[in-house]
């Protein structure tokens, strides 16, 4: 296999095609559908649907306490019908609540604590074939417990529990974490973050 690039690689490089229609379908509070018509000069017309998401980004935090432990959230996932262990996560509550302020609530709602330091080390995107929906990942530090508060009617108290990062790294090996944000955001922790301690 070559190892050369031939092409360097271009995210933003014109799109091969061109968008004829869209019509929202579905509002919710959360996401709304849209059903979009496309053409294409190698295969003509052809139409798709796509998840928008609203009120901005979607975040997760990886809250690591002095001792190395991290938060995690039980979750009983309805569209799934199990329950997950999750990092704490949530989604904006209008289009001004910025990423770092849904990070400081969804900790303190979700898992019972405030932090000191907060700092971004990643950014993705969910599901690009059908979803515009990014996930932005937050690495807490200088936690202090506070009360938390109910957080929906899937899991009306959920559990906090609370485990090392190494024995969360193992979890997601063995499929007990399955998460995809708090997967991403566990492997990393465990390659290291203490350089974003500030």
């Amino acid at each position: 296999m070559a190892d050369k690039t031939f092409r360097p690689f271009d995210p933003w490089r014109p799109s091969p095609v061109k968008e004829i229609s869209r019509d929202q379908i579905v509002e919710t509070h959360y996401f709304n559908v849209d059903h979009v018509a496309f053409e294409s000069s190698q295969v003509g017309s052809f139409e798709r649907y796509f998840i928008h998401e609203n009120n901005g980004e979607t975040v997760a935090i990886l809250a690591v306490t002095d001792d190395m432990k991290i938060p995690l959230i039980e979750q009983y996932r309805i569209a799934n019908h199990r329950w997950t262990l999750e990092l704490p996560a949530g989604h904006a509550n209008t289009p001004s609540e910025r990423p770092l302020d849904v990070a400081i609530r969804k900790l303190r709602e979700e898992a019972g604590f405030e932090a000191k330091h907060y700092a971004q080390f990643s950014r993705f995107l969910n599901t690009p074939g059908y979803s515009t929906q990014h996930t932005c990942l937050f690495y807490a530090t200088g936690l202090t417990p506070v009360s938390r508060e109910d957080i929906g009617p899937e899991s009306p108290r959920s559990n906090v529990r609370m485990v090392s990062l190494d024995d969360a790294y193992q979890m997601v090996l063995n499929g007990t974490i399955c998460d995809a944000k708090s997967m991403i955001a566990i492997l990393r922790g465990h390659m290291g973050l203490r350089d974003l301690d500030a």
